[in-house]
């Protein structure tokens, strides 16, 4: 059975590890870069199964200090917002809807605060067809595009939380 709870700092270890299984598609974490974002998020969670850490969505909120090129694209751009930093979830987990769970709590924190937009990426170049559909699903659209060092590029996603609501 999968919980959903508030990230504490004795999930970091499990939360690094995930993001570092799954870098290619994130970006790289260490301890004090996410001890930062945890300092700065506004919504942290981590999904539980059998009391393991099997997935986190760490976000932000509009007007944070933080230096991402993919969070200053939207923050130059809306008032208000919630900027989805990275949603990660265990390969041994994958396909049991723990990233619906995590993204229906995060609408609904949305919705409750008053917040209008939902925003995150995901990456096209190298493709990331998982996360095209997962983000389809949820109705996220996309608003712009914007090529990384490094080569990678991505698409700008936002939703409304109550679309993603309804999402299947």
């Amino acid at each position: 059975m999968t919980k959903l709870r508030d990230a504490a700092e004795a999930d970091f270890p499990a939360i690094l590890n995930l993001n570092a299984l799954e870098v290619r598609q994130t970006s790289p974490l260490d301890a004090g870069q996410l001890a930062d974002l945890h300092t700065l998020s506004c919504f942290h969670q981590v999904a539980t199964v059998h009391g393991q850490v099997a997935g986190f969505l760490l976000a932000l909120p509009q007007g944070t200090p933080y230096q991402s090129d993919n969070y200053t694209w939207f923050d130059s751009r809306y008032p208000s917002f919630i900027y989805v930093d990275r949603i990660v979830i265990g390969a041994d987990y994958s396909g049991q809807g723990i990233g619906g769970q995590l993204y229906r709590a995060l609408f609904r924190f949305a919705r409750d605060n008053a917040v209008p937009l939902i925003t995150c990426e995901y990456n096209i170049e190298p493709p990331n067809p998982g996360s095209r559909a997962f983000h389809a699903r949820f109705g996220f659209l996309e608003v712009g595009q914007q090529s990384l060092p490094g080569g990678k590029r991505v698409s700008l996603q936002m939703v409304d939380p109550d679309i993603g609501l309804v999402g299947r």
